[in-house]
């Protein structure tokens, strides 16, 4: 969800407008996304490389996210869908980490649709922490380094109770990974578009739902391998 700074200050505004502003498409990409069927969303909410950033524009952020989460409780009841959440949230203000448990367990019921936040979230340190269990399993005797493969290592990751992204979106312009996801994403298909993510609306996410239903997925495999398996 990138560019809500840089569309703030083409406005002359600070970075937080663009933060706030920038719910509403968060709000329009659940509701579609619901609607048609998705049964997996995450939003790379705030990396861990964020917490660089000026810690004006940091708190912001965080009273922004608990702010969001009280008053999108009827959105997500609404359309069905659970809010869950992945990173080192330990990182998080308690206050942050308090509605995230309270709003996850109001909508656990909830089956439409998995709305994943990832906070403070670094690819390169979830992999890190992986290879740290396997690695320590393997000096524990309880997993020998020939069973070690992919099945095992997606296992120890943040999100190994979730399928593999099928599509990435990204906003704003920049054409990168940006740390996120870095295993999960090796067979998806990459959308990017110069809408700044506060300008991201619905017509926006059909769009690039309609370029990705024109995609053949062949993971490795030949064309005619791929129609093949289908018939």
């Amino acid at each position: 969800m990138d560019g809500n700074g840089r569309w703030a200050q083409q406005r002359g505004q600070d970075r937080i407008y663009g933060h706030r502003y920038a719910v509403q498409a968060v709000r329009e990409t659940c509701e579609l996304c619901a609607e048609l069927g998705v049964k997996y969303l995450t939003l790379y909410t705030f990396s861990s490389e964020n917490w660089a950033r000026p810690a004006e524009e940091v708190s912001a952020l965080m009273q922004l996210l608990v702010d969001t989460i009280q008053s999108e409780l009827d959105t997500l009841m609404k359309n069905q869908i659970s809010l869950h959440a992945f990173g080192d949230l330990d990182m998080l203000p308690a206050e942050c980490r308090e509605q995230l448990a309270n709003t996850s367990a109001q909508t656990s019921g909830n089956t439409r649709m998995q709305l994943n936040l990832a906070l403070s979230y670094s690819s390169r340190s979830e992999l890190l922490h992986a290879v740290r269990a396997i690695a320590l399993e393997v000096q524990q005797g309880t997993l020998n380094p020939e069973d070690i493969d992919e099945k095992v290592i997606s296992g120890r990751l943040q999100t190994s109770t979730l399928p593999d992204p099928e599509l990435l979106i990204r906003t704003s312009g920049e054409m990168r990974i940006s740390n996120f996801l870095l295993w999960q994403l090796a067979y998806a298909e990459l959308y990017f578009t110069s809408v700044c993510w506060p300008d991201f609306r619905k017509e926006h996410l059909q769009a690039a739902l309609e370029d990705y239903s024109k995609r053949e997925r062949r993971f490795g495999k030949t064309s005619a391998q791929v129609n093949a398996t289908k018939g």
